[in-house]
């Protein structure tokens, strides 16, 4: 079995626009372009960037009232409350109350519309499939390509390729035109600032970053932007800030559970959950703010007057911010607003206090 990482559609495009790539999540992706990732976060902030998020699994499920409720059973969402092309934020969870996956669960016509982290996505599909009545209904789309376009200037520059995406709502999508072929895009971004995503061919996908480049604003933007741009905005990244031992609860995402899914519990893990709610949590996902320009990256020790009571599970420098921005799990009796506490770099313990998260203002469509 080759153990070679996979590539997407874009990735000859990547190299011949002088990316450096990396692996990353099993796929050949770009870390950052000749301009360097603090340029590329400027470029998102000021103006607009284009993501390749096509290593993403893009998942949908064929099917009536039936198949909603069996996926209900494993993402605590309420499907009959979002309206037609509305996307809502949440979970694959798993028995022990942890989090299998974080995704974006979208209710379209034929039914749902997933999408799945790359590291997770097969694993998630067969979750997925299992609490299907009919696994055929459902299908992994890797003929498609999945493009992200975030920034001030973003709106305005995708409604000139691709008409009318414009008037969509945040968290809503829908099918437009694009070069004679129907595009499905959604408006949401995972950088603080306003955008879409683009689902689309894998035969038109470079054609539609080629004109972008070279006819407009947007600039491609790799991994390393990517990451200081989502942790400035308090997002959470899998596998670093949540993972298969994290409760929602603990990751201060109750917001991803729907509120009538917190009146019964009723699905996996939601015992848990419903526990952490009711009884309260031993540990609490919290924003860090250090004194000075040392910069904690993930894995560093967090200390309260010499006890050890949290890890930090993400840290960057925030250009838009200009200091370290920081993501981590304390004790929850040190989780307060204002908590000194310190954090251990290379073996020497710096200040730092916890902080509201997040460190940048999002910028989103209201």
């Amino acid at each position: 079995m080759s153990t070679a990482n996979l590539t997407t559609a874009l990735f000859d495009f990547h190299v011949a626009s002088g990316a450096k790539m990396v692996p990353f999540a099993g796929y050949e992706m770009p870390i950052q372009y000749a301009t360097g990732i603090v340029n590329e976060h400027n470029q998102v902030r000021q103006s607009a960037g284009i993501f390749d998020v096509s290593h993403m699994g893009q998942f949908s499920i064929v099917g009536d009232d039936s198949v909603c409720a069996a996926i209900e059973k494993v993402i605590p969402i309420d499907l009959s409350k979002l309206n037609m092309n509305q996307s809502k934020y949440s979970f694959l969870m798993n028995a022990q109350g942890g989090i299998d996956d974080d995704l974006i669960v979208t209710r379209v016509e034929q039914g749902i519309n997933i999408v799945l982290n790359a590291a997770c996505k097969h694993k998630d599909v067969k979750t997925l499939k299992s609490v299907l009545s009919n696994p055929d209904c459902a299908t992994l789309h890797d003929h498609l390509s999945l493009v992200a376009i975030q920034g001030p200037k973003a709106v305005s520059i995708v409604d000139a390729m691709i008409p009318g995406v414009a008037n969509l709502k945040f968290m809503n999508g829908g099918s437009f035109m694009y070069d004679g072929e129907t595009v499905y895009v959604t408006r949401s971004g995972y950088t603080g600032e306003d955008g879409f995503e683009i689902s689309i061919a894998n035969n038109k996908v470079e054609q539609l970053c080629k004109t972008l480049v070279e006819t407009t604003d947007a600039s491609m933007i790799g991994l390393g932007a990517r990451d200081s741009l989502r942790l400035e905005a308090g997002l959470c990244l899998y596998g670093h800030d949540l993972d298969t031992t994290t409760s929602p609860i603990e990751a201060d995402l109750l917001f991803g559970i729907a509120k009538s899914r917190r009146e019964q519990f009723n699905f996996i893990g939601g015992d848990v959950v419903k526990q952490h709610m009711e009884q309260g949590i031993s540990r609490k996902r919290v924003g860090i703010q250090l004194e000075g320009k040392i910069i904690a990256r993930e894995n560093a020790k967090i200390f309260k007057e010499d006890k050890e009571v949290g890890i930090v599970t993400s840290g960057s420098f925030g250009p838009s911010v200009g200091a370290a921005v920081v993501m981590g799990y304390v004790n929850f009796d040190c989780s307060e607003v204002g908590t000194s506490v310190e954090l251990e770099v290379r073996g020497k313990k710096y200040p730092a206090k916890i902080c509201l998260l997040p460190f940048y203002k999002k910028s989103y469509a209201k």
